[in-house]
């Protein structure tokens, strides 16, 4: 498989260039050549198939003609030791629980599949002397998923940027305890200020020189393709219950490559019926379907954290995927886009309430990303139609949140209380990018 760049500026890669690049050298974001369709025996079997089959059928079509059969079988099972079942919610609302990682967050598969095939293309080459250096952004999930899916991973040292007081307390501690391969670096600014350090770290010629850089973030196609399973795994489920015939997904949304990764999943098959992706108070893509602009600007602060983004990286993916690479116009292109996807946002005014009432009346808890997609189907199922939303995250990953909204004490499990009991480790940043360039000149 070939990839392109977004931006259509910079020459064509393939898998092992655009994992470890991670960005195209016009800082656009690399896609595949072709999505391939699945073919419909899967479909017709797929209720009857583990997650890690329908797991390695979905990634074979992505990576198989890049990555050795064998190989790419055990990468995908030793990623997948863990479920993601669909928990019923109410008769018209499932939740799709995402959480049941090392780090009980979505972000876990995305992960632990790029440390495998970076681990998988250094041992083709024979070189492990070249140090790899992962540069990640966190708004919360991604840091402590990333920082566990590399730790110990030789050849590879983890660089995780965060917003300094932006992220919750055991979010923190997920990756500022473990030392080894990973480091911390408090930032004092928001989300896209980490963003815009990353990306900033790959086009500086002078760095890119003096040390090896990738990112593992959803802008590398190693960390938001293999979201995917996810998506045709819901399906299974529901199919297994007699419910998929007029299924809609629904996905709280921050940098978009969750809901990219299940567009691209459509893409190949999939029969989804509609998308809605759930905003926060940060509403650039609810506002983008409204009007067709797309007007990114900072983000706001909110109780649903690591969906605060401002300028999501990944809905230039969603553009070129379907104006088919920018042959359409920008009105064919939101008329298709709209056709398939529909947005809601709220307030933390309204995560409260939701999270409130779904307790209340359903004695589920969630926790304020998965009560943006609770909500958003509640508001928008249509007759006949069922839903399932992702619940990305373990509730107790922002325990003073919900024990303040619902009045509980929800228990911690004990890989969270591991993580709680270790040393903070983490180096201060300015947000200017000069600060962060000569702190990695000097490693």
């Amino acid at each position: 498989m070939k990839y392109y760049s977004t931006n259509g500026q910079a020459p064509i890669a393939d898998l092992e260039k655009a994992v470890v690049k991670g960005l195209a050298e016009d800082r656009g974001l690399y896609m595949p050549e072709e999505i391939y369709k699945l073919p419909q025996a899967f479909f017709d079997d797929i209720q009857n198939m583990k997650f890690q089959d329908i797991a390695y059928n979905v990634a074979s079509n992505f990576f198989g003609d890049d990555v050795d059969g064998d190989a790419l079988q055990d990468l995908v099972y030793d990623t997948l030791s863990f479920d993601c079942p669909v928990v019923k919610v109410t008769d018209q609302i499932y939740a799709l629980e995402l959480f049941h990682g090392p780090t009980l967050a979505f972000k876990d598969v995305g992960a632990r599949f790029m440390a495998r095939l970076l681990r998988y293309f250094t041992s083709l080459s024979g070189s492990t002397s070249n140090l790899i250096n992962v540069l990640v952004a966190t708004s919360g999930d991604t840091g402590s998923a990333v920082a566990n899916g590399f730790l110990g991973v030789e050849g590879i040292h983890v660089y995780v940027l965060y917003p300094k007081g932006k992220v919750s307390p055991i979010q923190e501690c997920q990756f500022t305890t473990l030392g080894k391969n990973i480091t911390a670096i408090e930032v004092d600014g928001v989300f896209d200020d980490c963003q815009a350090l990353v990306k900033s770290a790959f086009m500086d010629q002078e760095l890119n020189e003096h040390m090896k850089l990738t990112s593992a973030n959803s802008i590398n196609v190693a960390r938001f393709l293999p979201q995917a399973f996810y998506y045709f795994n819901a399906y299974a489920r529901m199919k297994a219950l007699g419910l998929a015939d007029q299924l809609v997904m629904c996905v709280p949304s921050g940098n978009f490559g969750n809901i990219c990764s299940a567009l691209f999943g459509h893409q190949m098959g999939l029969p989804i019926k509609r998308f809605i992706a759930a905003n926060n108070a940060n509403d650039i893509f609810y506002k983008y379907l409204q009007t067709g602009k797309y007007e990114p600007r900072a983000s706001v602060q909110t109780l649903a954290n690591a969906m605060d983004v401002g300028a999501p990286s990944n809905f230039a993916r969603i553009l070129n995927l379907y104006s088919e690479n920018g042959q359409l116009t920008p009105e064919a292109t939101h008329h298709r886009i709209t056709n398939l996807i529909s947005g809601a946002t709220y307030k933390d005014e309204q995560i409260r309430k939701t999270m409130q009432q779904c307790y209340e009346e359903t004695g589920y808890v969630l926790d304020p990303h998965g009560a943006c997609g609770y909500q958003a189907l509640k508001d928008g199922l249509k007759p006949g139609e069922i839903g399932v939303f992702c619940e990305t995250a373990h509730p107790a990953k922002f325990k003073e949140k919900v024990d303040d909204i619902l009045g509980t004490d929800i228990e911690i499990p004990a890989r969270l209380k591991a993580f709680m009991e270790g040393q903070k480790q983490s180096v201060e940043m300015s947000k200017e990018f000069a600060d962060f360039k000569a702190y990695l000149m000097k490693q």
